[in-house]
């Protein structure tokens, strides 16, 4: 602190003290500290990995649609094509009578639809009960769940073979549906999911309001795990689709899904290759169409989850 002389005064008038300089640590804090609003812009490095990224994840599907508008002659040579031929229509109609197609398309959508939405459905109460609910056992209940993921699905397919045939459903699609209708991966997924993004001030209020536990979850619980459903459903939908093992073991040729209907293409001496690529094009084209409608609200959902989270 100074004292300057003021004339005409005997007291000397005393100045402000100065404002004590802010510790290096604060100083540096504040450096890094992030602005509100402040966007952060991607440099050239980023977009060229982007880039790198999208084409290695279109080119199976690219070479997927040249090689089936080709024929099996050029398809065999090398170097092989990379550009698409005249005979995509002809190849694809080939596929299309060869392999019962579009009865396969729709006990497909059956099938992956069906256990899908039970997926989704179970899922959700069990995923609820578990993570809100108290009751006896539910610990030791929980760990038998996730003991199931730990065993091979190929150890339960001769009893499985054996119940399915005793209940009249041998090559029947309930024989493929039922067995699947929930998963133990959903179960824990959407356990993990609500532990972290239902309040339990929400249900405490709910049951204040004399909710009862099916009301509760239709009216506070699905709300809030619509989100995680949707991650549920996408990736049940596409694993049912894609299935091989047990429809091929379940089904005949005159009931096929589209996994067990794209090995009649395969079968003969003689393979065509350019017939069975149009075969995967069209087992592929209603995920993609899936994918165009839907994934706008399934990429919406899982954002919302996440800033909820």
């Amino acid at each position: 602190m100074t004292t300057e002389t003021v004339p005409g005064r005997a007291n000397p008038r005393k100045s402000p003290p100065s404002p004590a300089p802010f510790p290096a640590r604060n100083r540096l804090r504040l450096r890094l500290r992030p602005r509100a609003g402040r966007q952060h812009h991607a440099g050239p490095l980023s977009y060229a990995l982007l880039i790198l990224a999208a084409l290695l994840s279109v080119f199976p599907l690219y070479w997927t649609m040249v090689a089936a508008s080709t024929d099996n002659t050029r398809v065999s040579q090398t170097p092989p094509p990379f550009l698409p031929g005249p005979n995509l229509f002809k190849n694809l109609a080939a596929a299309w009578e060869d392999a019962a197609m579009g009865q396969a398309l729709i006990n497909s959508t059956i099938v992956a639809g069906t256990i899908a939405l039970s997926t989704v459905l179970f899922a959700t109460l069990a995923g609820f009960a578990f993570a809100k609910l108290r009751f006896k056992g539910r610990n030791v209940l929980m760990t038998l769940v996730i003991g199931t993921m730990m065993v091979p699905p190929q150890l339960g397919v001769v009893p499985l073979f054996m119940m399915m045939s005793e209940l009249g459903w041998g090559q029947k699609l309930p024989a493929v549906i039922f067995p699947t209708l929930v998963s133990a991966v959903g179960v824990f997924f959407m356990r993990q999911y609500l532990s972290e993004a239902l309040p339990d001030e929400l249900i405490e209020a709910g049951r204040v309001d004399g909710a009862h536990s099916l009301r509760i979850f239709w009216s506070i619980v699905l709300p809030v795990a619509r989100p995680a459903m949707a991650v549920i459903f996408m990736i049940t939908f596409v694993h049912a689709w894609n299935d091989f093992f047990w429809p091929f073991i379940a089904l005949d040729m005159s009931n096929p899904t589209i996994p067990v209907a794209l090995t009649q293409l395969s079968a003969g001496y003689v393979r065509d290759q350019s017939v069975i690529m149009a075969g995967a094009l069209l087992g592929t084209l209603p995920l993609l169409l899936m994918f165009v409608v839907f994934g706008r609200q399934i990429v919406g959902g899982i954002m919302q989850g996440a800033v909820k989270g």
